[in-house]
């Protein structure tokens, strides 16, 4: 027998089957000599009728030393494995003990928790009154059954089961909380449970008594809280407004509502700034929805298209009074707005359809209403209430900001491309020197966009500049000051410096804006620039850069490598020198340049992206565009962190019959000689129109080198997209045009030349200057 204290068992025809160590005890008969008799030899007298028909009351019991006892004994009906009723199981007292039995029986049944007893076979032994109504049935209907026979929740009974055997077996008491239905009341509740051993003198468990607590309400506020803990975490991951709001409804559905939705007024979706609040009635675009079944509302309303709530909607009131509005099946305002909706439904299919109680929380972020998020409750058969609308409130204001935070960012990150748009080079005009192409990719991610650029400046003599830079930070300041660096690359680039003299003179203007933006650091306005100028006619290359990676190379035979230069310090530092490097290149190399975005990640080693670009840069193309597509394909991250620019540039050169050069002797007769060589070559290309004025300028700029300059002295005459004109001479004094007075003799030749040529200008050489001029080819 699996013992009980004071506890016997008898078979239905009377016969003891079990015999406790508290029955021994009682009687002083050892089980050996009791079980397999009837019951009533152990009786010196008669039970009384009522006894036998309510099983319980008192009996006299002969013990074995022949004295008689009266005891208090109560019966229960005992279930075999199968089933069936099984017999009875008889608990026993002395009659002395009685009165503190039947106070402690008081206090058990009167407790205001639920409290059970089972036997180890998990069979109920006692039961208080708040547990039988938990059970729904009294205490006499389960008495002696297993109680995995009595719960229809197999999930829970099993969950229970274990925890009792587990006591039963190691004599260990436990706590433990559940969460599920019970047979007697209407919606889940939460259990926790205390489960502690009864034990026999010797130690022997024979019962398992536990003490259950309707710990709902703190388990809704634990469950409150986590949600709040996991909105945090899980809201605003990206700042993208319709993916925040599609996270908040992931957090809201199954767990807070059945459905739920979320609608923004249309300026929060666009570019303006200012809010606006409508008046009455509310349109608004729905952004997000979700529900934990289908056939819910979510089909009224598509995601993109937008709805009008009237004035007495719950979703309007939120709105318009800026705090939650709770509404149930039934009240006026609710039942109105259904059957308003309810018209616009398809027939047979209303919209509302088991909605009981509802919830809008109005979306506020910085003292701005956005929108309104709405749950509804369908299948939860609990109505919103008090503490649901605070923790709506919490979550929607969370959420508010996040949506705000990313509106904030859209319309940051679209003025700033669109001024960077501006700032860029629109279109390349056509150059004799090169072919380009290039690409530039904002990034993607939530720093925003950068301040990278680049350039392609015509230069004199045919030359072109390549330019290609990066500003530190990201944003509308970062696109700012790479709009003033690109103004002033440009302008130091009409002056004709070479690469490392154009980057000091720019080093110093980044340290001159720091130094007047209110005491900012100058790394605050860094840059990195590289500045490269390809000249067609000697087919040399020269660059220098600050602090940017150098450029790659391609040769005609396909032999790809960066080209070695000294990389200087970033602008802004200061102080330091800038190196120029100067190589000569083969017509129909590419030259690649590029921004750290391209090779540079947190994740990513900088050798191994440099290779991936190189090889790259080797694949076979139709043109450069497709090889800008194919590099950015290979070596561009999958989420770059960064802005990317990419200017590729396919070296031309002008062939010897295209250039004409004649050293001067300093002699002022010479320059007739120069005129008429002048003449000659243009009659040779074909260029007789261009005769009248070649002669003129070639007069005037050989003249003034003759005469204010010094050897060596030399002509050239460039035949590209423009005719040029180049004078060079050792002097580094550059003229300057003036004009003259009525009766000056000179002053005028450079005016001359000013007015009659598209442009004109002078640059400095290593040694000595170059005054040139260049005349349109096509008609004006």
């Amino acid at each position: 027998m699996e013992h009980a204290s004071n506890a016997a068992v008898v078979d239905a025809l009377g016969i003891v089957t079990g015999w406790s160590e508290g029955a021994r005890q009682l009687t002083g008969y050892p089980a050996g000599e009791v079980v397999g008799r009837p019951v009533r030899d152990l009786l010196a007298e008669e039970p009384p009728p009522e006894a036998v028909a309510a099983l319980t009351g008192t009996v006299v019991v002969r013990h074995r030393d022949g004295s008689a006892a009266p005891l208090t004994v109560r019966a229960c009906v005992v279930q075999s494995e199968g089933g069936e009723d099984g017999g009875y199981m008889i608990t026993a007292e002395r009659a002395g003990d009685h009165h503190r039995s039947v106070q402690a029986g008081r206090a058990f049944q009167q407790a205001a928790m639920s409290m059970s007893v089972f036997d180890v076979s998990q069979r109920y032994l006692r039961l208080n009154d708040v547990a039988s109504r938990v059970m729904g049935v009294p205490e006499d209907a389960l008495l002696g059954r297993f109680f995995s026979d009595t719960v229809a929740d197999a999930e829970h009974s099993s969950g229970f089961l274990a925890h009792l055997r587990h006591v039963a077996e190691t004599g260990r008491p436990t706590r433990y909380e559940s969460y599920g239905g019970a047979p007697a009341l209407n919606r889940d509740h939460a259990w926790t449970t205390e489960m502690w051993p009864l034990r026999e003198p010797t130690g022997e468990v024979y019962a398992v008594a536990l003490a259950s607590f309707d710990s709902t309400e703190q388990y809704l506020a634990r469950q409150r809280l986590a949600l709040l803990n996991e909105a945090a975490a899980s809201i605003g991951t990206t700042l993208d407004v319709i993916r925040t709001a599609e996270e908040l409804i992931e957090l809201l559905v199954p767990r807070y509502a059945d459905f739920a939705s979320v609608d923004l007024l249309d300026w929060v979706l666009g570019a303006e700034e200012g809010p606006v609040m409508p008046e009455a009635d509310v349109m608004m675009r729905r952004v997000a929805h979700g529900s934990a079944t289908e056939g819910t509302p979510e089909a009224a309303v598509h995601v993109g298209d937008t709805d009008i709530y009237p004035s007495f909607s719950p979703t309007a009131k939120a709105l318009h009074t800026g705090r939650a509005v709770l509404s149930q099946a039934g009240e006026p305002d609710f039942m109105r707005w259904v059957a308003e909706r309810n018209t616009r439904e398809p027939e047979g299919r209303p919209y509302r359809r088991g909605v009981h109680s509802m919830l809008a929380v109005p979306l506020r972020a910085r003292g701005t209403t956005l929108g309104v998020a709405v749950g509804v409750r369908i299948a939860n058969p609990d109505d919103y209430g008090g503490d649901d609308a605070v923790l709506g409130e919490e979550l929607a204001s969370r959420a508010a900001v996040c949506i705000d935070n990313a509106r904030r960012f859209a319309r940051e990150r679209t003025t700033a491309l669109a001024l960077q748009n501006s700032l860029l080079p629109r279109g390349l005009s056509g150059q004799a020197a090169v072919e380009v192409a290039h690409r530039y990719l904002p990034c993607g991610s939530p720093v925003g966009i950068g301040g990278d650029w680049f350039d392609v400046i015509p230069l004199s003599g045919s030359r072109v500049a390549l330019v290609v830079g990066d500003v530190v930070g990201h944003g509308i300041p970062s696109s700012a000051t790479m709009g003033r660096l690109c103004t002033a690359v440009r302008t130091l680039a009409d002056v004709d410096l070479p690469p490392d003299e154009l980057l000091t003179h720019l080093d110093d203007l980044v340290i001159h804006l720091a130094s007047d933006d209110s005491g900012a650091e100058a790394a605050e306005f860094g840059a990195t620039c590289l500045y490269a100028v390809y000249d067609p006619v000697s087919r040399r290359l020269s660059l220098a850069a600050a602090g940017h990676p150098p450029p790659a190379l391609v040769l005609p035979d396909g032999t790809t490598s960066l080209i070695p230069m000294t990389a200087g310090p970033p602008l802004g530092v200061g102080g330091l020198p800038f190196e120029a490097t100067e190589l000569e290149v083969p017509e129909g190399c590419v030259v690649a340049l590029y921004t750290d975005g391209l090779i540079e990640d947190r994740d990513r080693d900088i050798d191994h992206a440099t290779d991936e670009l190189c090889r790259a840069l080797t694949a076979p193309a139709d043109t450069l565009d497709t090889l800008c597509d194919a590099v950015l394909k290979a070596v561009l991250p999958e989420e770059p962190s960064d802005d990317v620019a990419l200017l590729l540039a396919r070296t031309r050169a002008l062939r010897e019959d295209r250039v004409a050069t004649w050293d001067i002797t300093p002699d002022p007769e010479r320059v007739a000689a120069a005129r008429q060589a002048a003449t000659e070559q243009l009659t040779a290309w074909g260029m007789d129109e261009a005769a009248f004025v070649t002669e003129l300028v070639v007069s005037e700029l050989v003249t003034n080198a003759i005469r204010y300059g010094s050897p060596p002295i030399q002509l050239r005459l460039i035949r590209d997209r423009t005719l040029i004109c180049e004078v060079s001479d050792g002097s580094s004094t550059s003229p300057h045009l003036r004009r003259a007075h009525a009766f000056d003799e000179g002053g005028r030749g450079l005016l001359l030349v000013a007015q009659l040529t598209q442009r004109w200008g002078s640059r400095q050489a290593g040694q000595g200057k170059t005054i040139w001029a260049e005349q349109s080819l096509t008609p004006q």
